[in-house]
């Protein structure tokens, strides 16, 4: 994540995984209980981590419904790495996620990923802010 022309001092970060898209699970550390995500004696789930859950379910919902139009079986899973930071106008969430897809060349999975980028809901909603990044990993 390239956010060089800001200054950022980490308050805390979290990961969030999906592999299943809608129908299955997604894992958040921590459980479903709402909580302070700076408060570490109070087990929960925090907007970080729910921010991270809902881009990561639409975005594997969104590529696996583009694998299903190019007859390839659903083998992606999205990775979203949530970082609250304070930032020179105060908190901020820099949100990154990483697509991996196994079943196709890395060529053809930046293909897949842009155009689930263009497509997911949240993703859209996310685009315009210089704190969200999407990468493509290799396998």
């Amino acid at each position: 994540m390239d956010n060089s022309d800001k200054k950022f001092r980490k308050l805390y970060e979290t990961d969030i995984y999906n592999k299943d898209g809608l129908n299955g699970y997604a894992y958040v550390p921590n459980g479903i209980a709402v909580s302070n995500p700076r408060n570490e004696t109070m087990p929960g789930t925090n907007p970080e981590q729910l921010l991270g859950l809902s881009l990561s379910t639409c975005m594997n919902a969104t590529l696996q419904a583009i694998e299903r139009e190019n007859d390839l079986d659903h083998t992606a899973e999205v990775h979203v790495h949530v970082t609250m930071v304070k930032g020179t106008d105060g908190l901020e969430f820099l949100v990154h996620a990483m697509v991996s897809i196994p079943s196709v060349s890395y060529e053809r999975a930046v293909e897949l990923t842009n155009q689930a980028e263009q497509r997911c809901p949240v993703s859209k909603l996310l685009s315009g802010s210089i704190n969200y990044t999407v990468e493509t990993l290799q396998n």
